[in-house]
């Protein structure tokens, strides 16, 4: 960004990453503490976003906005860049091998259909091995019907 916009007096930003809310970043670049950063950290938040990073460039222009504007000018630039992109969800999973006998192919897929998982490698041969991804909303519900064939090993990776 510091190419892109060279004569940019900041370029103030803020991510938040992962699930667990505890890998998240807010930079004010020279402005003043909180004034920057923080407001665009809020924003994601208030959004429920996550593996998100918003950078706000802001060149001077000649008016001085104080903090409470700079908090305000920050923290719109930042809903105004969530708002006018597209959010897409991903569903959090695990991924399992299932390895089984070719006689239960369809009782297996009909779980694997039924219960949203994602289809990663299918090898069919006299044995069957199956790399899916499981929601993990779901998960112990479908490792527990998976679990009432004798014939089926399931492998986490």
């Amino acid at each position: 960004m510091k190419e892109q916009h060279p004569k940019a007096v900041h370029h103030c930003y803020a991510y938040r990453l992962g699930i667990g809310k505890n890998n998240f970043r807010a930079n004010d670049d020279g402005e003043p503490s909180d004034s920057a950063g923080k407001p665009i950290l809020t924003q994601i938040d208030s959004y429920e976003l996550t593996n998100v990073l918003i950078v706000v460039v802001r060149y001077f222009g000649g008016v001085l906005l104080g903090i409470p504007g700079l908090v305000q000018a920050y923290k719109s630039a930042a809903k105004m860049a969530i708002l006018n992109n597209q959010i897409i969800e991903k569903q959090i999973t695990k991924i399992y091998t299932l390895t089984f006998d070719y006689t239960i192919l369809n009782e297996v897929m009909r779980i694997v259909k039924s219960s949203s998982c994602e289809i990663l490698e299918n090898n069919q041969s006299l044995f069957c091995e199956l790399k899916i991804a499981i929601p993990i909303s779901n998960l112990e519900s479908i490792l527990m019907r998976f679990q009432e064939f004798v014939q089926l090993k399931i492998d986490a990776e």
